[in-house]
């Protein structure tokens, strides 16, 4: 009797544990042991101790001998640089913009020192953009590779006998792909901040950080996360379509090396105004930047257009939508063979 009302367990596999999540877990799983996937993290390590090394002989507190001499060589080009100061404060005047703004900041004995100190409140933007470009770079092959290894070895069309829903599938391998790209975004801005923290301490010039800088430098570095993960997305995207990894990074050469560039050339201001390069700068790139059409004929300042932080991350949440979308669309129709 009780061999006959014991019920029956339930198959093996993702779909055999009736306990929500259970592909979720088997795709953590499957992402965590990728071998190629803890190389390029291994790798990313290296990279970043080998910029802590670089950027501690590069950074040192310079010496009264060091100032002297760089005290010399700005009084030989005083004349000379306020000469051309004065020039160009009248051609600001002409274009209507701030004297520093269109001229650059005053010369200073400072730009002359040969050893320079490590100054974390100028640094602290440029040292974001970088972290966040190394972290696209890295998301874009881990995204990549997650699933054109799986296109590789079939091991997506042996997934679906287990789950035989492909929607599920495909949204489960993005969901893990997203969180991943988040954690390795978010990383590589504490990184960073670590970095900095290390070279300030060793050479920092101690000069005082001004108003607002943590919140806008923190702002930033949650933009840089947001890009990790929508790059990561397009590299995800690209592989999904091409069935293949080197495939998609063959689309990003040529998009970015000529595409991008030939557009630039033909179409101008409203070619950049659309692209993603300058649409990811201007997600991460605290107020956004500023492009210019320097093809078009113009007196004083050229024509420009400013492409916000909301506008960056609109666009490139398209292109995300586009390729995501049509990946994911061709995946649930089309044949596995």
């Amino acid at each position: 009797m009780s061999a006959a009302t014991q019920q029956p367990k339930a198959p093996a596999g993702p779909e055999g544990d009736r306990r929500g999540g259970s592909l979720l877990r088997s795709e953590l799983l499957r992402f965590a042991t990728r071998r190629f996937i803890q190389v390029l993290l291994g790798l990313a390590v290296l990279g970043w101790l080998g910029a802590i090394g670089i950027g501690l002989a590069s950074f040192d507190h310079p010496t009264e001998a060091d100032y002297a001499v760089a005290q010399q060589n700005f009084e030989q080009t005083r004349e000379d640089d306020e000469q051309w100061r004065e020039e160009c404060a009248a051609q600001a005047e002409e274009a209507g913009q701030a004297v520093d703004d269109f001229c650059g900041p005053p010369m200073t004995v400072e730009d002359f020192l040969q050893v320079q100190p490590f100054d974390l409140g100028s640094a602290a933007v440029p040292g974001t953009m970088g972290a966040a470009a190394a972290a696209a770079v890295l998301a874009f092959l881990v995204g990549a590779t997650w699933i054109g290894a799986e296109w590789s070895n079939r091991s997506i069309v042996a997934l679906l006998f287990w789950v035989p829903n492909r929607l599920k599938v495909m949204g489960t391998k993005v969901a893990v792909l997203a969180l991943a790209a988040a954690v390795i975004g978010a990383a590589a801005q504490a990184a960073w901040l670590l970095m900095a923290w290390i070279l300030d301490s060793a050479a920092g010039s101690g000069r005082e950080l001004p108003a607002g800088f943590w919140g806008e430098l923190l702002a930033a570095q949650g933009r840089a996360v947001v890009l990790a993960v929508l790059i990561s997305l397009i590299g995800f995207g690209l592989a999904n379509l091409t069935r293949n990894t080197g495939a998609a990074l063959g689309v990003a050469f040529v998009y970015f090396a000529i595409l991008e560039s030939a557009l630039r050339g033909f179409v101008g201001l409203a070619a950049d105004r659309w692209s993603l390069l300058v649409n990811a700068v201007a997600l991460v790139l605290p107020g956004g930047t500023r492009i210019y059409d320097y093809s078009s004929d113009f007196t004083g300042e050229p024509p420009s257009y400013l492409v916000t932080n909301l506008h960056g991350g609109l666009v490139v949440g398209a292109y995300v939508a586009v390729i995501v979308g049509i990946g994911t669309w061709l995946f649930a129709r089309r044949d596995l063979h």
